[in-house]
């Protein structure tokens, strides 16, 4: 036990000393001003140009007024055929991946919603056993992390790839396969669950068996980043490489060690089951999300993010304080109390990297907000980064045992829960698919108006959902914790909350239907064909270009 506490603290210590020495290097000027790495991800005569494939015409023409930049410098032909080529090359991998994560973000959403009415109906359709509530929920999220934000995550990596490199994919076929042997784990895992077979950890539920699936498919969805890294034709890696890369090698060694049978058993196993809970969220989704934000909100804008130097402090600082943050999870139970303290004190120290981030983002639109009226693409992906904040600063609050006390084993966590996983990262996701995939398909969304109503459903669903369990999951704490209130009350006074939850639910499960409509439309040619904001203007370009997706 002395070893493994000496451990713990002298890589905690470490953290802090390379997080000082990191700040100190940037203040000396080693890493430069930050002035040209920002720009890398436009080309030439780019800057100031607004983009947005998602708006109308009518909207990228109020885009251009709103930011009041100049539309007469055009990145050139050859600029822009490169950047079509890179394009292409990551098309079909793409258009498979954001494809299967549309379909689970379905089936995902169905689960849930039942699993949701189950809370405050428990007698509903349980004839069926794969509809109770032990099986319905873990396949809800299962499919939610695995399904649609995995692979959506790995699209939206995947297509940024060659863009941030200025250069064409290499290695498309291995991420096709790895893509491949994911969904067929998730598949199977699915149904393993359905039918009783599991291995009974959140998060970890899949057997280990299935588990192989997607941790050989995640290895090689990354290894095409590694092959393209030696082909880039950049000087400076962006931040959002950064994070990619990370995110990329991070999920693969985290998910073996977790579901590696016969390692870990009673409480070390608790341990570990939070250790990897929380490290799924903050070394795998978080990156992919934060380098999509970072690449969209200054692409959208036409302008290169505040500083360059902070997203760097941002990015090195959750690498050094997130691994043991997991442990405030297990505040009460029979873990040594240095480990947990250890937790709290990383969760407390991950403020430095959610302001910088924070910071950064909200400078970057400063002064431009009213570009999100007319944005599609911002709307989902400013609104996703001030979730992030808003997630990552209650959940430093969420550690602290006096806070703790009161929000542990309620409806509170799946709340906190909801915002991370969906407030953040699925509203990136969204916004990256409405700019992706009209680069993907040469086409234009067909139907402009159902991404309002698909923006608005979410959004007010997801604000019932949150805000009313946040306040149920609250009441149901603090009457566990009264001893003159029996415990069935505190089951019985969150019944409306629970109901109000549903009602959020069936919101954002229908704003869900619409956007895979509406996703589905767009790949099938249904609906009016718009010659707008997937295109920079046939005259400035040959007509080949001029059929495609060029900025």
């Amino acid at each position: 036990m002395d070893f493994t506490v000496s451990l713990l603290l002298g890589t905690f210590l470490l953290s802090v000393a390379a997080l000082f020495a990191f700040v100190w290097s940037m203040s000396t000027g080693l890493f430069g001003d930050g002035t040209a790495a920002a720009t890398q991800i436009f080309a030439p005569n780019e800057l100031g140009t607004v983009e947005d494939p998602a708006a109308t015409a009518a909207q990228k023409g109020k885009l251009q007024q709103t930011m009041d930049a100049d539309r007469r410098d055009r990145m050139s032909v050859a600029d822009a055929e490169a950047r079509s080529r890179a394009d292409g090359s990551t098309s079909l991998v793409v258009g498979v991946c954001l494809t299967l994560a549309v379909v689970w973000l379905v089936l995902a959403s169905l689960a849930g919603l039942i699993s949701s009415i189950k809370l405050h109906a428990p007698d509903w359709w349980v004839q069926y056993d794969w509809l109770t509530f032990g099986r319905i929920r873990p396949i809800h999220l299962n499919l939610v992390a695995y399904g649609w934000c995995s692979l959506a995550g790995i699209g939206v990596a995947i297509w940024l790839i060659p863009r941030l490199l200025k250069t064409e994919l290499v290695g498309a076929r291995y991420a096709l396969v790895g893509g491949a042997l994911w969904s067929i784990g998730v598949l199977v895992g699915t149904v393993a669950i359905a039918t009783g077979h599991s291995d009974g950890l959140e998060w970890l539920e899949f057997p280990w068996q299935i588990d192989i699936l997607l941790v050989v498919g995640g290895g090689l969805v990354g290894f095409p980043l590694w092959l393209t890294l030696l082909q880039r034709k950049v000087e400076h890696l962006y931040v959002s490489v950064w994070y990619i890369g990370a995110g990329l090698l991070w999920f693969p060694i985290l998910f073996l060690i977790a579901n590696w049978p016969g390692l870990h058993f009673g409480v070390q196993q608790a341990a570990m089951n939070w250790w990897y809970g929380h490290n799924v969220l903050a070394l795998w989704f978080t990156p992919i999300g934060l380098a999509a934000a970072y690449y969209f909100i200054p692409k959208v804008l036409g302008k290169p993010i505040y500083s360059y130097n902070l997203s760097l402090l941002g990015f090195w600082s959750l690498a050094f304080f997130y691994s043991q943050v997991g442990g405030h999870h297990l505040i009460g139970g029979p873990v040594p109390s240095w480990l947990i303290t250890i937790s709290i004190v990383q969760s407390v120290m991950m403020v430095i990297p959610v302001f910088a981030v924070a910071v950064n983002q909200h400078l970057t639109v400063l002064g431009n907000f009213r570009v999100l009226i007319h944005s599609p693409t911002l709307r989902f992906i400013v609104l996703g980064a001030m979730m992030y904040t808003a997630t990552s600063v209650q959940g430093s609050l969420e550690s602290l045992r006096t806070v703790n006390t009161v929000t542990h084993f309620t409806h509170y966590t799946v709340a906190h829960a909801h915002l991370g996983l969906y407030g953040f990262f699925s509203m990136v996701m969204f916004g990256s698919i409405y700019f992706i995939m009209p680069r993907v398909m040469n086409s234009e969304w067909p139907y402009p108006k159902l991404i309002a109503l698909h923006f608005w459903l979410v959004l007010i669903g997801f604000a019932i959902y949150f805000i009313w369990l946040s306040i149920g999951g609250w009441l149901q704490g603090l009457a566990m914790l009264d001893e003159k209130t029996p415990f069935i009350r505190s089951v019985a006074l969150t019944l409306p909350y629970l109901q109000a939850r549903s009602i959020g639910g069936g919101l954002m499960t229908l704003g869900h239907l619409i956007f895979a409509a509406h996703f589905f439309a767009m790949g099938w040619k249904f609906g009016p064909k718009r010659l707008g904001a997937a295109l920079l203007g046939p005259s400035l370009f040959s007509p080949r270009l001029a059929k495609g997706a060029v900025a």
